[in-house]
Order: structure tokens, then sequence, then C-alpha cells
């Protein structure tokens, strides 16, 4: 398989899952309830993280755990921040809250889906398909898919097609939407030279996303599920677009390595 570039699934794995937070007033804030006020703070925190305030959403979490030190989404946003903060030493305290809140409610699978993310981009990939493996397993869990994406990331990342093609076709069960789950396994069943199927998810994709919205690894897989098709004028309109919007990616450059290859399969 063409080498996949990791800051692609770096990104993707990193985008974390913090929804549906809503400012709050401060005066709903009180003392008579730390549970409560852990609460709101933690909210407000998630939507700092959002908006890219980082000094905001830690004076908030430092009130949230001050309130309730065993807040479990408090400890996790803590987490959550220190990672987006990224220096060595926040990354190092970052753990110790994925592991205190998960500890406080093993059953928040949100928690794990985060701490998974951390773990894999310090490179711990068993630790993480663990988390990721919990959270996936959680019915019910409204961003199960998520961590089913993830999780079939890292077996794409360690080279275990099985096991990533299975995951990704429960993270489409979870949601059908799931555009991530369709890009990688058009490109897992067009090596393993399925092409009807390939291509049906290639199209399901680009539906999704619109024809040019599609990033230079969607369109390399792409142009060589057209290119198996035989559809020479639909491979040509992918190059096309694939020089336009990305002359210096490694995947234009694979192809102008291959152009006059007549493998069979494009890898």
């Amino acid at each position: 398989m063409y080498q996949k570039t990791i800051v692609y699934i770096a990104i993707c794995c990193t985008a974390l899952v913090v929804q549906g937070c809503q400012t709050i007033p401060n005066g709903m804030i009180t003392k008579k309830d730390p549970e409560k006020a852990a609460k709101v703070r933690a909210q407000l925190a998630a939507e700092y993280i959002r908006s890219g305030d980082l000094d905001a959403a830690k004076r908030a979490l430092d009130q949230a755990l001050e309130a309730e030190p065993r807040d479990s989404n408090a400890n996790m946003m803590m987490g959550v921040l220190l990672q987006r903060e990224g220096s060595k030493p926040n990354m190092e305290k970052a753990e110790s809250y994925f592991k205190r809140s998960i500890s406080i409610d093993s059953k928040n699978a949100q928690a794990r889906n985060n701490y998974g993310t951390y773990l894999y981009q310090v490179e711990r990939y068993n630790d993480a398909i663990e988390q990721f493996s919990i959270a996936g397993a959680t019915l019910g869990y409204d961003q199960r898919f998520r961590a089913l994406e993830n999780l079939g990331r890292i077996y794409l990342k360690l080279g275990d097609a099985a096991n990533a093609e299975k995951t990704f076709k429960q993270a489409l069960q979870a949601n059908r939407d799931s555009i991530i789950s369709m890009i990688e396994l058009s490109e897992l069943f067009y090596l393993q030279q399925n092409i009807p199927a390939a291509s049906q998810l290639y199209e399901q994709y680009v539906r999704l996303v619109g024809q040019n919205n599609q990033g230079a690894r969607a369109l390399w897989i792409g142009l060589r599920i057209a290119r198996a098709n035989g559809d020479n004028m639909g491979m040509q309109v992918l190059v096309n677009q694939l020089r336009a919007q990305f002359p210096e990616s490694q995947e234009y450059q694979r192809y102008l390595q291959l152009q006059y290859n007549t493998e069979a399969v494009w890898k």
C-alpha cells in the first residue's frame, strides 16, 4: 500500500470531539451546587478550546476542578487542553487527567476516545487500540463512529488491513455518513482489486464532500479507481484537479512516477 502521510492521520486523529456546549451565564454557577458549577465550567472550557482561547479554558477548568475535583468531564477537558497546547511538560501532565477521568467514570466513552487520541499522538498504539475499542463498543455514545474511525486508522498504520476493513465497516454501520470510513474502505477494496465496491464507496464519498472539496489523497484514490475502470476521461479530470490543486503533493508525484507504468494495480 502506498504510504499515507503521518501528518494526515495525526490531524484526523487529533480532531477531538467537544460538541454540544453552549455558553452559560456565570450567574447560574453557585457555590451551593459544586457538581453543577464544575459541569458549567467544563462546558465553558470546551467553548474556549474550540475558539482557541486556551488561557481562558485553563482558568475555567481550574475553577471546575476546585469546585468538584472528581468531575470526570472536567478532568477529561483538562487533558484535552494540555494536549492541545502541546508542549512537553503539558503533554506529560495530560495523561494523568485522562486517567483520572476514566478512573472516576469508567463508562465515559468520550474520555476514552480522547485518551486514545492522546495515546496515538505519543505513538503508544496498542494502548490507543484498547481505549478506542472500548469507546467504539459503547452503544449509545453519539460519537462512537469517531472512535471506530480512529481505531481503523491505527490498524492501517500497523499494516493490519483485515481489522481496518472490519472496523471501518462498523463505523459506517454506526454512521452511514462516515466519510473517513468511505475513503479508507474504497482504497482497501481497490488494493484488493474489488473495483465495483471501491467505486461505489468513492462515489458516495464524492457525493457527500463535493467534487471540488477532495484532498490530494482522495483524488489519488479516485483516479486509480477510474484507471481500473478504464474511465480515461474521468481519470484525466482527476489528474488535472490533482495537478492544479496539489502539484507538490506526494500523490501527484506518485502519479508522475506511474503514469507510463502498466502494472495492474497502482499502489
